[in-house]
């Protein structure tokens, strides 16, 4: 048995326990005391540690799995979205329409109403919304509302006018405002020119911040989440204001995640003077990478491709190549690692070209932590196996697949084979990392782990799974939630197992996922471990019996 000489508070006994840890992948019980793990063991050894005032939980089977990492979680921005509208259950325009006007009702005139979450593809007609839509309904209220990718948004006539957008104005780098054919902006708004009406609108109270963040992280610890990757929207305009919230968080004693906090690439130069570098600050608050974007999605149809979509057009960079190399170049010697948003074949083959171009010459700061790709959605056998020979982790969100399986049929064709090949990473021996990019998808990990065994659609389709040889199996997706994820945040040494000293963060299942039968998303979280404490469900007695 591996153990910490020392009484425990709490005994987990009678469970199914995936440690994750190689030298002793399975137990029967574990032991905690403070913040960490005192011993992994069977039964009896794990009861010998208890004394009076110890808790002792049986586990009736359960499975017990290291805490879970969302590697790729937009938390500052799903705070922000937390105090508007939720439109992830509207089903068509007039439903859209209707939350909108419910929402001006309740506002005075001129105050501002946002949102996220709408899908039109979902959508009866597939339309749209435009300014027009929302003028019907808010006339008084400068409206603006994110697509459920968040690479694009539909603003109303008063949004438009606060940001100066009219007929006359020009699409910024990397961004498109759509227009009629008179040239008046429509009220779509793709990518960076979203941010052109985002920056005029008023910050939010820090109060309402901070509720939304507790509220959050309860979501977060019922699915047994414990640590999160928080990446920033493209432009950096959250970037600062995220930090400060992270940091008065911690200090206020709110924060009962570990969370690795990103860097936009627009604060590169200020970064580096600083001295900043990854992986700087505790056990809860670290210093994460610096953000770029190399393209947008394959929804907005704004991700950069080799091939035509079969609708025409093949999306467009976010990034000028050689500025985004330089960028790579400069953060590498500066000890700071980036991650780069991929979606498209052709930004992958960019991305994975510049990691490989590193200058590894002397005099470099390495970065503490490897570098990243963000997606890697749809990318060739021949830019993976480059890859396979770098040091570079793939991010990437399986949950997505469910949501993408028509669009990417119907985008790509015979192409969309090469979108999500989970397994042929995994072979390659790519460092393969999970998250959710909330709020684009739900964060439960449970449904990530399903997405990427049974690549099947929400109705369960197509039977067998969607280009089943990427299938991956359940203790791999695991592991892209835990070990791995642990490992490639630099955490390793003490995260990511159940192991012997390392922290006690943990994540119980009335089940064991692993053993074939019932249904993945189907498992329920019973009990959440963040730093030794009972933090889902809080305090339960329920879960107790007596030595």
């Amino acid at each position: 048995m591996a153990r910490l000489r020392q009484p425990c508070d709490w005994a987990l006994v009678g469970g199914t326990v995936r440690t994750q840890d190689p030298q002793a992948p399975a137990a029967r019980a574990v032991a905690l005391a403070g913040d960490r793990i005192v011993a992994v063991g069977d039964n009896d050894e794990i009861l010998e540690l208890c004394d009076g005032s110890s808790r002792v939980v049986e586990l009736n089977g359960a499975l017990v799995l290291p805490g879970f990492m969302d590697s790729h979680f937009h938390f500052y921005e799903t705070c922000f979205f937390r105090l508007g509208l939720d439109l992830s259950s509207v089903t068509g325009m007039e439903q859209l329409q209707q939350a909108v006007a419910r929402q001006a009702a309740r506002l005075p005139a001129g105050q501002w109403i946002w949102g996220n979450g709408w899908f039109e593809p979902a959508w009866p007609d597939c339309r749209l919304p435009g300014r027009r839509d929302l003028d019907a309904v808010a006339p008084e209220h400068p409206v603006l509302l994110w697509r459920a990718d968040l690479h694009l948004a539909v603003a109303n006539s008063r949004a438009l006018e606060a940001a100066g957008i009219g007929q006359d104005t020009p699409n910024p780098g990397f961004g498109v405002i759509d227009r009629d054919g008179d040239r008046r902006p429509t009220g779509i708004l793709r990518d960076l020119a979203i941010n052109m009406v985002k920056k005029v609108m008023p910050r939010p109270e820090s109060g309402k911040l901070e509720k939304a963040l507790c509220e959050l992280t309860s979501g977060l610890h019922a699915c047994g989440i414990t640590a999160v990757h928080d990446v920033h929207l493209m432009g950096g305009l959250d970037a600062p204001a995220a930090l400060a919230f992270w940091q008065s968080a911690r200090d206020k004693g709110l924060l009962k995640l570990r969370c690795w906090t990103s860097l936009a690439g627009e604060q590169l130069s200020l970064a580096a003077a600083l001295g900043l570098k990854t992986g700087f600050g505790g056990d809860r608050l670290r210093i994460g990478h610096l953000k770029y974007f190399g393209d947008g999605s394959m929804g907005a149809r704004t991700a950069w491709q080799l091939e035509p979509y079969r609708d025409g057009g093949t999306g467009m960079p976010l990034a000028d190549p050689r500025q985004l190399v330089e960028e790579i170049r400069k953060a590498h010697a500066s000890g700071l690692a980036v991650m780069v948003h991929a979606i498209g074949d052709r930004t992958c083959r960019m991305v994975i070209e510049a990691f490989a171009g590193l200058e590894q010459g002397a005099g470099c700061q390495r970065p503490a932590l490897a570098h990243r790709i963000e997606h890697l959605q749809m990318v060739r056998r021949q830019d993976l196996d480059r890859l396979a020979g770098l040091n570079v982790v793939a991010s990437v969100q399986p949950v997505n697949l469910a949501d993408d399986i028509g669009m990417l049929e119907a985008a790509l064709g015979p192409l969309a084979r090469r979108c999500y090949v989970f397994k042929e990473m995994a072979a390659a021996g790519i460092p393969l990392v999970f998250g959710s990019d909330h709020p684009v998808c739900s964060f439960d990990p449970l449904l990530g782990i399903e997405a990427a065994v049974e690549r099947r659609n929400r109705q369960g389709l197509p039977e067998g799974g969607w280009y089943p040889d990427q299938c991956l199996e359940v203790q791999e997706a695991i592991a892209a939630y835990t070990r791995t994820a642990a490992e490639a945040a630099g955490a390793g040494a003490w995260l990511g197992s159940i192991t012997a000293g390392k922290k006690a963060d943990l994540a119980v299942l009335d089940r064991d996922i692993g053993d074939g039968s019932g249904s993945i998303s189907d498992t329920r979280v019973l009990m959440t471990f963040f730093d030794g404490e009972l933090v889902f469900p809080a305090a339960d007695e329920t879960f107790l019996s007596p030595e």
